[in-house]
């Protein structure tokens, strides 16, 4: 019998910082105290790690602290929501992914932010290119063994993805190669590495 078996599949995507819309009054004097940069994500993941990476930078240059703070879940709406609910004065930032920006407004009837209206882009600094993986000891080595091992074994296989784009990613996986593998969901990236590492589908 065929494990069920999560794998990742993650689609290319950008990775943008946002602030709330308003123009700072005094540029001269900002920061003049910490900067809060909201991860939507749980912490370990790629994304959290890219952000870390943003917040020593920007620290760096800015001559304040750029605090991390993860608020991870529901396809990234928490962590959108609370930067959109924050004073818009430059002090709270936040990390965005196609699914923040493009996606979830087609997803969601009532979404507790406008991404046109409520943020201002900072700048994009990363592109997540798209992958699969398995644990070492499924039995597949290569994508076209996995979906011979999906055809003969319908729904027996999931995959885990950490938000909407890499569901869609598997999704449309499924559709171009008429298999079915099961979506898996989970918080974000770190915790389905650690569930495919660990071959466990939740």
């Amino acid at each position: 019998m065929l494990p069920k078996s999560p794998f990742t599949v993650v689609l290319s995507c950008a990775l943008i910082a946002l602030m709330p819309i308003k123009v700072l009054a005094d540029t001269a004097s900002y920061p003049s105290r910490p900067v809060r940069l909201v991860v939507p994500f749980p912490a370990g993941g790629p994304a959290d790690i890219l952000g870390r990476i943003i917040a020593q930078g920007l620290s760096e240059s800015l001559g304040q602290q750029v605090i991390v703070d993860n608020r991870g879940g529901a396809n990234t709406v928490i962590g959108a929501q609370t930067v959109a609910r924050a004073a818009p004065d430059g002090y709270t930032l936040l990390l965005a992914i196609d699914s923040t920006l493009a996606m979830n407004p087609s997803l969601y009837s009532k979404l507790a932010y406008d991404p046109a209206k409520d943020f201002e882009p900072i700048g994009l600094f990363a592109e997540v290119p798209c992958i699969i993986a398995v644990y070492n000891s499924f039995p597949a080595e290569n994508l076209a063994q996995l979906l011979a091992l999906a055809r003969v074994s319908p729904g027996k296989i999931n995959f885990a993805h950490g938000t909407v784009t890499m569901h869609v990613g598997g999704e449309l996986l499924n559709q171009m190669a008429k298999v079915r593998m099961t979506p898996v969901a989970y918080k974000g990236g770190g915790t389905s590495i650690v569930a495919v590492m660990g071959a466990r589908s939740r």
